[in-house]
């Protein structure tokens, strides 16, 4: 921090905050896809990044079938109602297929989810190619405005936390105020009791673990508004997101909430003053320290056993 007068130190955290905010959004949506996942039904998802690269696909094609035709300036609504379709579609085939032979083994759904991963970044190298692409953004999304003449706030990181704020609220009322949610909750509590009672279990696991990838699918869908898609992209995002969500709590949806805040601010800050790999070093550092204290994560979920 020397060599920076007060005021620049200021405008520096402004804007890195605000950047913080921007990548805070992006780990708060997958970290909630995998939240569900992860917290809810104990499946480790090393593909979890892969269905956010399938909403960011998604939303590259459909930007150019936008320019081509001229609707750029209405497509992205679309672009995030398919993105989070077809992750959802890829993510219930998915489940019956591969995942409901994996219950209550969290190792082998690691290693089979992390084979799944190698497989999907491996279509889409062969079907995008190996560079990285953007989608073409709204006119909308483009320039910034300044509060003040030395900070400027880019609007397409605002859409993105307005957007994060609108899908975690809808999360909170799926999960906490609709009877889906409900049964949810029940299966994950006492999955015996839960079929006793007549609910479906393993229609619950196939249509929450879809959801959970569909929610990353319109991370991916964002993502594109903030960066370049590639096929191993999703994979700089998954460490983040287990990171987010354990410290967080893993079946807490307030401690996801708090912990991409603080994660995402932590990074976004010490790397301005730190090299890139030295501000993650000392987050993760941090965290590990925090984790040593307090196992269970910052809002451990009481569950009755």
């Amino acid at each position: 921090m020397f060599g920076y007068s007060m005021a620049e130190i200021g405008n520096v955290f402004v804007m890195q905050g605000f950047s913080g905010l921007s990548l805070f959004s992006v780990l708060l949506l997958m970290a909630l896809g995998l939240a569900i996942i992860f917290g809810q039904m104990g499946v480790i998802n090393m593909a979890h990044g892969e269905f956010m690269i399938i909403g960011a696909y998604a939303t590259v094609m459909l930007s150019k079938f936008a320019v081509k035709y001229d609707f750029v300036n209405y497509y992205f609504p679309f672009a995030m109602i398919v993105a989070f379709g077809l992750a959802f579609a890829v993510g219930y085939l998915v489940e019956f297929v591969l995942i409901r032979h994996l219950y209550k083994r969290p190792l082998d759904t690691l290693l089979a989810t992390w084979g799944l991963s190698l497989v999907m970044q491996q279509i889409f190298r062969s079907a995008f190619g190996a560079k990285e692409v953007s989608a073409e953004l709204p006119e909308w999304m483009l320039g910034s405005f300044k509060p003040t003449p030395d900070i400027d706030i880019p609007i397409n990181g605002v859409f993105v936390m307005g957007l994060t704020a609108l899908i975690t609220a809808g999360v909170f009322l799926f999960m906490f105020r609709s009877r889906w949610g409900l049964r949810v909750r029940a299966t994950v509590q006492n999955r015996v009791m839960a079929g006793a009672v007549g609910i479906n279990t393993k229609k619950v696991d196939r249509i929450t673990f879809a959801l959970g990838c569909g929610i990353t699918g319109v991370a991916g869908a964002a993502f594109t508004t903030i960066g370049s898609t590639g096929p191993t992209s999703g994979s700089l995002y998954i460490v983040d997101s287990f990171m987010v969500v354990v410290f967080g709590g893993a079946a807490s949806l307030l401690g996801t909430i708090s912990s991409a805040f603080g994660i995402a601010q932590a990074q976004s800050i010490l790397q301005f003053f730190m090299t890139s790999s030295m501000g993650k070093v000392t987050t993760l550092l941090t965290i590990v320290i925090i984790l040593m204290m307090r196992p269970e994560g910052l809002f451990a979920s009481k569950i009755r056993k």
